[in-house]
């Protein structure tokens, strides 16, 4: 070895790069202690093959530097060449550089042919040391996110992409819900969304993600309703290589796919309650294990949930944890059903034509006057997916680019909801036409909120100029 002044470089990440040294020689590794950490390495010294293979099992390395020749066995380096097949049994993904005093090209041929990154003879320099660590360090950074990206990209191919800027929030609910949504994306409370279902939950929680300090990082989205038991710890935490009959190679989980990010659990409830404890573990104490590994890895995610169930009925039952609820909702948000923001339901509508006509490369389409009322009367039991599916259908069925009532389908269920008496008063709905019924709906609704026209139009689903020609069209 000699004093050379050290390479000044080092390996830019947002996390500081550790690395394990092993050699019997404590002179050694206090002079690598020294010089790794005025590079601002972590360092971690072990003296034996059976120490660093403890170390090693319980955390992971950027890289390792290791000797070859231990006290059994001097000069040959099958003492080395053994241990470098038990590291990667552990790891297989931390490159290793070796070096020994006894080297030749048999040895060093035999040392890449177990899985070594480099080698290095002593004495060494310190700039070609440091400039292979720093190499390696960077190569296994580059690996690790590639391994992310293929999985993250994976995870997208099966999911429905979510363009947050596209929120149609024109009723006051939905512009009151907004606000404090971008309120609390500046914390990083866990949020619970709960509502019906088709009311956009999963897009809420991307706006969320989107409004937060940790929209540079990834999103990661994952249906518990489709985890089984049997799959819940590998597909969460992950699992290392040979942990179990079908684990031909090693699997990032999605809590370590969303690191610095948010993870969003959609249909929380859907959680077996037997893998609710380990999901309060890592909401507590923020580390997990892989399946098959018993090192334990921090984790720094925002958690979001969402369910349409009740929770509260669901602990009465003893399916549902009350310490996990307590755990997942710091903030509870219930997203407001399609009828209760019926001023959203046709800007939503022709937002949905939009996007179909485009993905078809069909023309664009207009709504009828009577289609607009058959929306805005209809309950949606189904909410914003089933619109979603009423427009894709209507675009297909309509003439001319004019959506008409039948074209959506309405008329039976709005014939059903009056036979039931949802309809409103002075409408005969077997009988009467559709331009009487949408008078008396206007008649009703000006009633209902005291003749303020802005309240009118808006619970109607209607625009300022769209409303008065109605008023005029009725003489009202």
């Amino acid at each position: 070895m000699d004093n050379m002044t050290p390479a000044t470089a080092s390996t830019s990440s947002s996390m500081t790069p550790s690395i394990l040294i092993a050699d019997d020689d404590p002179r050694i590794l206090t002079t690598l202690k020294l010089l790794l950490k005025s590079q601002n390495y972590q360092v971690v010294a072990v003296s034996s093959p059976a120490e660093l293979l403890t170390v090693l099992a319980r955390r992971s390395f950027s890289v390792a530097l290791i000797d070859l020749n231990y006290q059994h066995d001097t000069t040959s380096g099958k003492e080395g060449l053994t241990l470098i097949s038990k590291m990667k049994a552990l790891d297989e993904h931390m490159p290793i550089v070796v070096m020994t005093g006894y080297s030749s090209v048999d040895l060093a041929v035999n040392v890449m042919k177990e899985g070594a990154a480099d080698f290095v003879q002593k004495p060494w320099t310190n700039d070609r040391l440091l400039s292979i660590l720093q190499a390696q360090v960077h190569i296994h950074q580059i690996a690790r996110t590639g391994q992310k990206l293929a999985q993250e990209n994976a995870l997208l191919k099966s999911q429905s992409s979510t363009d947050c800027q596209n929120i149609v929030a024109i009723s006051t609910v939905m512009k009151q819900l907004l606000v404090q949504l971008a309120k609390l994306a500046k914390s990083d409370m866990n949020i619970l969304f709960t509502g019906e279902n088709g009311t956009g939950k999963s897009m809420f929680a991307g706006y969320l993600h989107q409004c937060s300090s940790r929209n540079e990082q990834s999103l990661i989205s994952v249906n518990m309703g489709a985890i089984t038991d049997s799959l819940f710890e590998s597909e969460m935490f992950g699992h290392v290589k040979g942990a179990f009959t079908d684990a031909k190679e090693s699997r990032i989980g999605r809590f370590e796919l969303a690191e610095g990010g948010t993870i969003f659990l959609d249909e929380v409830a859907n959680i077996p309650l037997s893998q609710q404890a380990k999901l309060l573990r890592v909401l507590e104490e923020k580390q997990f294990e892989k399946v098959g590994s018993v090192k334990t890895q921090q984790v720094d995610v925002r958690l979001v949930s969402a369910t349409n169930a009740s929770l509260a009925e669901l602990i009465k039952q003893g399916s549902f944890r009350q310490d996990l609820l307590y755990r997942i909702n710091t903030v509870e948000i219930t997203i407001p059903p399609l009828r209760e923001r019926i001023a959203d339901i046709l800007p939503l509508a022709q937002q949905f034509l939009s996007q179909y006509a485009l993905k078809y490369g069909m023309e664009s389409h207009e709504i009828s006057d009577e289609a607009i009322a058959g929306l805005t009367q209809y309950q949606w039991p189904g909410n914003i997916r089933e619109l979603s599916h009423m427009m894709e259908r209507a675009i297909f069925l309509s003439q001319d680019q004019i959506i008409t009532l039948a074209d959506l389908g309405l008329e039976l269920q709005l014939l059903a909801l009056n036979d039931n008496g949802l309809d409103c008063p002075g409408v005969d709905s077997k009988n009467d036409t559709l331009e009487v019924i949408e008078r008396q709906i206007i008649v009703d609704r000006l009633a209902r909120y005291n003749n303020n026209s802005h309240e009118t139009a808006e619970s109607l689903g209607l625009s300022r100029s769209s409303y008065y020609r109605r008023i005029e069209k009725h003489k009202l």
